[in-house]
């Protein structure tokens, strides 16, 4: 029953995941872009990805369905029309910056502007899917650190590859990333417990009672493959990008983009699925 709950609602989750990436990696271009020295060639590679995503983004938002199904998610129509033209705007935003990195252009205020749009687009969606005001303010902080992890861990395992064929660029631009990486899994392990603790979410619930019940596989996972694992492989990754072991650095991300992937789709199938911050 738990799992048909999530699987009803795999268009949430897909949108997730698909903006977590797009917004998330042009964060991490950006930092890059502004406070290390990353290649161009990483840059706008980068970028163009994150445009993609974005596309495939506004795609899948414009076919999300208008109820949630079985889940206690009350939806605010209102949001959606103001969240699309949002990520649209992104979209272009994105486009604009990539070619401008191409061409050898730090571009700021494009940055600038990319940034305050992607955070309309997560205002929108927590209104959108908050069941009320309460409750959109902590599901917009979940939707921002699942974000900057999805995104950010995507960015990082494509910088190591960087590495490979530059062997004289510095370590600083993956070490940075990597580090921040490390803390943003680190506070949603934190957030974790205090959703836990206080039985978070529209479904609300006594503390601790989500570890237990039908939906306790699924948040089990969520706590070790999801945050534990990834914060381990994170800080290793700070460390051997340190040494600049870079090859051993990025397949510790290659494996960090799968468990933090896995985990942002539990985060969202039991918040989508089961009213759950998790």
């Amino acid at each position: 029953m738990a799992s048909q709950q999530i699987a009803e609602n795999l268009a949430f989750i897909n949108w997730t995941v698909l903006t977590g990436l797009a917004i998330g990696s042009f964060a991490a271009v950006v930092l890059a872009a502004q406070r290390t020295e990353a290649t161009r060639g990483f840059l706008a590679f980068t970028a163009a990805c994150s445009t993609l995503l974005a596309v495939l983004a506004f795609v899948s938002d414009r076919a999300l369905p208008a109820t949630l199904g079985g889940s206690p998610i009350v939806t605010d129509p209102t949001f959606d029309t103001p969240r699309r033209i949002a990520l649209g705007a992104f979209v272009v935003i994105d486009g604009a910056y990539t070619v401008a990195l191409a061409r050898g252009r730090r571009a700021t205020w494009l940055a600038a502007a990319g940034l305050v749009v992607a955070a309309l687009v997560l205002i929108t969606a927590a209104l959108s899917w908050g069941s009320g005001p309460f409750g959109a303010v902590p599901l917009l902080l979940q939707l921002g650190v699942l974000t900057i992890a999805t995104g950010g861990v995507f960015a990082a395992m494509i910088l190591g590859h960087w590495y490979l064929v530059t062997p004289k660029l510095p370590e600083g631009p993956l070490i940075l990333i990597a580090r921040v990486l490390f803390i943003v899994v680190a506070v949603q392990l934190l957030l974790f417990a205090g959703w836990v603790a206080t039985g978070a979410g529209p479904a609300g619930g006594a503390p601790f009672a989500v570890l237990v019940g039908p939906w306790a596989l699924f948040v089990w996972l969520r706590l070790i493959v999801g945050l534990v694992f990834p914060l381990v492989v994170s800080y290793a990754a700070v460390r051997t990008a340190r040494t600049r072991s870079m090859e051993s650095a990025t397949g510790l991300l290659y494996i960090n983009v799968g468990s933090i992937a896995a985990g942002t789709i539990l985060a969202a199938g039991l918040y989508f699925g089961a009213g759950l911050l998790v």
